[in-house]
């Protein structure tokens, strides 16, 4: 009876991340594999309808660094509950949206709310876990990010293809009602975070600024260029002859994503006791495996190459959140939110830089572009992390 007890404590924080990293992630990339409908519907191009995605994860960039100033006062686990449940909102006044600048706007509230879940989740997993188990928890928490990505874009793709995609954000509205009551019945209270002194302050700022963590921040900007740049502009090139793919068909291309489910826990495991860079490494050669293949005209390379690029930028993306965790001593939602900035604007521009290489040289421009930013990361934690040496000190558990 004790056992299955304590089995039930342990299990409930897992099961609660996981559903925060489906929360924070349902809506975000909702949109990208409508923007022919968008723009059908609201008479633009395909490129104007890519503002869909660039408002929203420009709004998480804007505000992910003033995320752990505002809720420093309220208890982790009801912050992330109130802004899961939060999500279902903005996402039913897109689906009712009477024009595009409408659609932008409230696309843009999801964009504030979303870096609230995810930034205090991270900074969670910091506070409740230690050494090696802060990959550990981080990877379940970004294997969470994938099912959730996967499931906003597959089901959008699916409805709109037997209805129409204001149906389609509806549908994710509700999920995100669902979801946010499941985070809020299983995750646990943490600690109360000690009050802060002025020297903490200070050694806050200092922290900020150190070279590892702006490291991470650049990591942070690369995994997601690459990442939003390959998704976003894939599907027009399926969208386009010899595939000519409907939307139900390029949702289902995003269950690449669901490789990354196994691939990535397992993945945190393994790495309890080597160097992240590691994994870092491997993600890079993944990226850009995956990236060549996709070039082949072939429908199955090119959904393998997707495959290996996804899975390369959940591992960067474990990486580097684990290191944020793990080397952010005085502020771990702070530190969360200056990556999360830098992460988002790497998405924003991933999302409308590489259209200007879509209308010159198509497909294999975009693939030039997007395997730069896939290698970067390993020159920048070659230079970087090397410099950190701060030791797994153990943090306060619960």
């Amino acid at each position: 009876m004790t056992n299955n007890l304590g089995n039930h404590r342990v299990s409930c924080p897992r099961v609660a991340l996981f559903l925060a990293g489906c929360a924070a992630f349902i809506n975000l990339y909702a949109t990208q594999g409508l923007l022919n409908e968008l723009a059908s519907a609201f008479h633009i191009s395909a490129r104007q309808a890519s503002w869909s995605i660039t408002v929203t994860t420009l709004a998480v960039a804007i505000t992910a660094p003033f995320v752990g100033r505002l809720t420093a006062r309220v208890e982790q686990h009801r912050v992330i509950a109130v802004a899961a449940i939060s999500l279902a909102l903005p996402a039913v006044m897109a689906a009712c949206s009477g024009s595009f600048s409408e659609l932008l706007l409230w696309r843009a509230v999801q964009g504030m709310l979303i870096p609230v879940v995810f930034a205090t989740s991270v900074a969670y997993i910091g506070v409740r876990w230690s050494g090696g188990a802060v990959t550990e928890m981080t990877s379940l928490y970004i294997a969470g990010t994938v099912l959730g990505g996967f499931s906003g874009r597959f089901l959008t793709g699916l409805v709109t293809e037997f209805d129409d995609w204001r149906l389609a954000l509806a549908v994710l509205a509700g999920l995100n009602l669902i979801i946010g009551l499941g985070i809020f019945l299983l995750l646990p209270r943490n600690l109360r975070s000690p009050v802060q002194t002025p020297a903490d302050r200070q050694a806050m700022r200092s922290e900020l600024l150190s070279r590892p963590l702006l490291a991470t921040c650049a990591v942070g900007f690369c995994v997601l260029f690459a990442q939003v740049a390959m998704f976003t502009y894939v599907g027009l090139h399926l969208s386009r002859a010899p595939f000519a793919l409907g939307t139900a068909a390029l949702g289902s291309i995003y269950a690449v994503f669901l490789l990354a489910l196994v691939v990535v826990p397992i993945a945190g495991r393994m790495s309890k006791a080597r160097p992240r860079s590691e994994l870092v490494r491997v993600a890079a050669w993944l990226g850009v495996s995956g990236s060549v293949l996709t070039l082949w005209s072939s429908l199955w390379l090119i959904v393998v190459g997707l495959a290996l690029s996804c899975t390369g930028v959940f591992l960067a993306q474990s990486a580097a959140n684990a290191f944020i965790t793990a080397h952010a001593r005085q502020d771990k939602a702070g530190a969360v939110g200056v990556y999360l900035t830098c992460y988002y604007l790497g998405g924003s521009f991933g999302a409308f830089v590489p259209g200007v290489l879509w209308e010159q040289w198509g497909w294999p421009g975009c693939i030039a572009l997007i395997a730069v930013f896939q290698l970067l990361p390993l020159l920048i934690v070659r230079g970087g992390w090397k410099y950190s040496a701060l030791p797994s000190s153990p943090l306060p558990r619960p």
